[in-house]
């Protein structure tokens, strides 16, 4: 494997276990219920403990500190926004665990996350 795909290879782990650790442990109830009303404190901070996380990882890598802004606030701002559009679906259609659809949104938000590292890891080193 040469260096430039082991290195997009580790980028792209590392921006993942970023958002394990970000969405599971890091992130509380009150959380996952204030994402859905837009600007609600505990929301936003759910999106820039994100943004943190993806900082701390590109700036490990040693991405230009401006680049790392930039990328950390884009993922924090993706972030928030792909959560609060799930959560309002999911709530106007009054789904929950138990409703195939449910999961259905689930899976759909985590895969864009998932999509948003590979763009961050694009941007970062192209």
């Amino acid at each position: 494997m040469n260096g430039a795909v082991q290195t997009v290879l580790l980028l792209l782990v590392a921006l993942q276990v970023k958002h394990v650790i970000c969405d599971g442990p890091l992130q509380t109830l009150r959380m996952v219920k204030d994402k859905a009303i837009y600007g609600r404190p505990l929301g936003l901070l759910h999106g820039l403990i994100h943004a943190c996380g993806s900082f701390v990882v590109l700036a490990l890598w040693g991405i230009p500190l401006a680049l790392v802004v930039m990328l950390a606030l884009l993922d924090g701002v993706i972030h928030y926004h792909l959560d609060f559009i799930k959560e309002n679906i999911v709530k106007r259609m009054g789904w929950d665990y138990a409703d195939s659809p449910f999961w259905w949104g689930i899976i759909t938000d985590q895969s864009l996350h998932h999509l948003t590292s590979i763009l961050l890891v694009w941007l970062a080193l192209r």
